[in-house]
């Protein structure tokens, strides 16, 4: 977890994220999402990212890489892609596989974790999670219902409501990244408008909570840090075409300062015909 005292973990976290080890499969493609991120803690920056969605119907691809620039550049580095797949059914996301890859300082992290109906099936974590005395355990009971991080960032609205409603916000998410597993409560606080290249509208803004459930260590200060922090906070817009709503600004308090992910192009169109989605192996 981010240690938020240190500009090195938390960009570390924010982008040393995450890669794809399936191979790409054509989809029929309803949407499309090119976003460009900077990360910048205390008006500083720290990190660069981008992301690409396909949606569909049924269905949605997810990918994304990062690295680590700015000033931070000169005392660590850090780098990452990662992506997910899954079924859009039931009125949810329900993710099929997740895969991550990151480098942080000559340390290499990787996770692939295969689900189904929500549940983990198959996983594959290096390094593997040290089994310490006051490490809660991850325990088959609490993989099920979840979410990976790459789908969890999304939010998916059923139906034909508005998307830019309240209720977008109104939701829990049950996040497993292959090491911790930790809910995101996330709860409406207003509607305002947001501009970058290739979008200017409004988005819907949302007050966010960390709780964990397991794989973390109660005794650490960044997450007793993290469960007490109510300056968590993220701005979600639709997605053209879908009912996916997409992360554009990602706000969070620490003590050297505020973090800000935020995008600086944002390009997203409806589509109707079959598109190739492709990711980057590891």
């Amino acid at each position: 977890m981010i240690e938020p005292h240190c500009a090195a973990m938390f960009a570390r976290l924010a982008f040393a994220t995450v890669a794809l080890g399936f191979s790409a499969l054509p989809a029929l493609a309803d949407g499309r999402l090119n976003a460009k991120y900077t990360l910048t803690v205390g008006g500083v920056e720290l990190g660069r990212g981008s992301i690409v969605v396909e949606a569909g119907e049924n269905a949605y691809e997810i990918s994304g890489s990062a690295r680590v620039t700015g000033v931070l550049r000169a005392v660590s580095s850090g780098k990452g892609v990662a992506a997910a797949r899954g079924a859009l059914s039931g009125g949810k996301m329900v993710p099929r596989v997740y895969a991550m890859n990151a480098e942080a300082d000559g340390k290499e992290e990787s996770a692939r974790v295969a689900m189904a109906g929500g549940s983990v099936k198959e996983m594959d974590v290096e390094p593997a999670l040290k089994p310490l005395p006051d490490r809660v355990p991850v325990t088959p009971g609490v993989l099920q219902n979840i979410i990976d991080p790459m789908s969890g960032a999304f939010i998916y609205v059923p139906g034909t409501a508005d998307l830019l409603s309240p209720a977008a916000c109104e939701r829990a998410i049950p996040v497993f990244d292959g090491r911790q597993r930790y809910d995101l409560t996330l709860s409406y606080l207003r509607t305002e408008k947001v501009k970058a290249q290739g979008y200017a509208g409004p988005a819907v803004v949302c007050a966010v909570r960390y709780a964990p459930v397991a794989g973390h260590r109660p005794s650490r200060y960044t997450i007793k840090y993290l469960m007490e922090n109510k300056d968590m906070f993220v701005w979600m817009v639709p997605v053209a075409g879908t009912r996916l709503m997409a992360p554009f600004k990602v706000s969070v308090a620490t003590l050297i300062g505020t973090a800000v992910l935020q995008a600086e192009a944002f390009d997203t169109e409806a589509r109707s015909s079959t598109v190739p989605i492709s990711a980057p192996r590891p």
